[in-house]
Parts: C-alpha cells; structure tokens; sequence
C-alpha cells in the first residue's frame, strides 16, 4: 500500500480594505498558519500597491504554504479612500463579489494547492458568504472590533424602533440627548446613547452609514461562526449575552496581537501589512524616556 500524504486545511483570509482590519486578519492568518494551515491572505490590489511601496520591496511570504492574492475594490487608483469612507463602503459591497469568486476558481484550479476549507472574511464583507455557498465551503466572520462594539452594532434596529435612531433634528447633539441612558442592551447596562455607534447621528433616515451597518452587522450571523478580538475575562457579560441570542457559534480569540507575537512562526512575522511608510525616528526617543513614564494609545479605523 502506498503512504498518503495528509492534505492541509485551507483557509482564505480577506479582510476589509483598511489599515484596522488587514492588521488583525494577518495576525490571525498568522495563528492559524502556525497551527498547520495553508494559507491564502487577500487584499485590495490598491492596497497592496500601498503595503508594497511603504516597505519598499515586493511582499513575498517564501514559504509555499502561505500565499498573498490581490483582487480590485472597484474603485479608481486617484480615488481618496481614505477619506471617504461612504464610497469605500459602497463599492467593496458591489464590484468585490465577481473577482472574489473568480480567485476561488483560480484557487480551485491551482495545481499543488488544497482546495480552500474555509473562508474568513471580516464582518462587513459579506458578498463572500454568497460566494462561500457556491463553492459549498464554510464562512466565518471575523469581527475586529470588541465584543460591546459589535453588540452595539447589532442594537441599531432596535434603536430604530424605540425612536432613538434617526435624530429628530441635529439640536440632539447639544442638548444631552446622547446621554440617554439605555437600561435595555443585554449584557451592557446602563449603557448611555453616546456609547453607540456614531453611525446612529443622523437625521436622515435613509443615511447610507446607518442602513450599512445595521444591514451587514445582521447579515454577518449567517455566518458558520464569529470570531471576536476579545477575550471572555475582558468582556464577559456582553460575551454570554451575545452567545444566549445569536445563531452561530462565537469564539473569543484576543488579544491577537499579543497572541499572535507568542504564536507565529519567525518568517510568517516579515509579512508587511502597513499601508503607510513607518517613521522609527520617534524610537531614539522613546529609548530615552525612563520605564513607564510613556502612554501609548493606538487608534484603528
């Protein structure tokens, strides 16, 4: 009898095309890498255009079971993605679904490749769950944000009926209206108005924000299961009140950076993923501060 080679489980990472998404997908890519999987990580051919000219070389992961795919957002090269998210938004949810599916193809047909097992893909980008059932694979929604992040996210219908969301005229703002008190969101009591979504400040009640993220927070739970960037410990309530009312199983794997840096292996940690040229100067600085007399506070979008 001849000896079987085990084929490797295949997953295919695709996050949403900023700075604050690609981060922890590729330090979950990297997790599940060290595990035994083969890898595929996607992102926008813009912005690995962009990862590509801030580290100045060509990202190249030189190993064959972790490969990087690009695929078009739709949008134009002189487009200001950056600052307008609306658009962004807009066009990853209508021109991103063809060139995805055609890379399952391709991927399918790929000599010495295994056939993809999963699909993970971040919470917003949900025409790939469309695409998953096609191929008759699992998706899973990863979500970057904190477990009451999300929760919040998935309160803006019932915010909408309650009366809270869209605001009767913008004098809400300065009137303390944001400072309801919303005695009613399992697993976060007491939780005030202000701590929602800014998406939620809007007179309109047709804003396109609003509608997308009440639209593709639900559409996430048809999901096989969620991963959250949080740990139980860290957010237990609004964990055991998320896993008693949603569909799919939820998984709590944070904090991915620290878990991630333990985790991965040594090569898998030269992959670039900054979209912007790093500045180090501030670095011969920092050496010269005394032990824990710096804050530091990092913000993702």
């Amino acid at each position: 009898m001849g000896s079987q080679v085990a084929v490797k489980s295949h997953a295919l990472c695709i996050p949403f095309t900023a700075q604050g998404h690609i981060n922890p997908m590729m330090q979950l890519a990297r997790i599940l890498h060290s595990k035994g999987f083969y890898i595929t990580f996607v992102n926008s051919e813009f912005n690995q255009d962009l990862i590509t000219e801030a580290n100045g070389h060509v990202p190249a992961t030189g190993f064959d079971d972790f490969r990087l795919e690009t695929i078009p957002d739709g949008l134009p090269l002189s487009h200001g993605r950056t600052t307008n998210v609306l658009e962004l938004c807009e066009s990853t949810r209508k021109n991103m679904k063809a060139p995805f599916g055609e890379l399952m193809t391709r991927l399918k047909c790929s000599p010495g490749v295994p056939g993809v097992t999963c699909v993970i893909s971040d919470g917003v980008l949900n025409f790939t769950q469309e695409v998953a059932e096609e191929f008759g694979v699992p998706r899973v929604t990863f979500r970057t944000t904190s477990a009451c992040g999300y929760w919040g996210y998935l309160q803006i219908p019932e915010l909408i009926e309650r009366g809270y969301t869209p605001l009767k005229d913008l004098s809400c703002l300065a009137e303390g209206y944001l400072e309801t008190i919303l005695d009613w969101v399992p697993g976060m009591p007491n939780v005030y108005l202000k701590d929602m979504t800014a998406f939620t400040r809007t007179t309109d009640p047709d804003d396109f924000l609003l509608n997308y993220t009440k639209t593709e927070s639900q559409m996430a739970l048809r999901t096989s299961a969620l991963i959250l960037n949080t740990f139980d410990d860290l957010e237990k309530d609004v964990v055991e009140a998320m896993r008693s009312r949603i569909p799919c199983l939820l998984y709590t794997i944070g904090p991915l950076l620290t878990f991630s840096e333990h985790e991965s292996k040594e090569e898998d940690k030269s992959i670039p993923t900054t979209l912007l040229k790093e500045e180090t100067e501030c670095l011969t600085w920092l050496d010269k501060q005394q032990f824990k007399s710096v804050l530091y506070v990092a913000l993702q979008c």
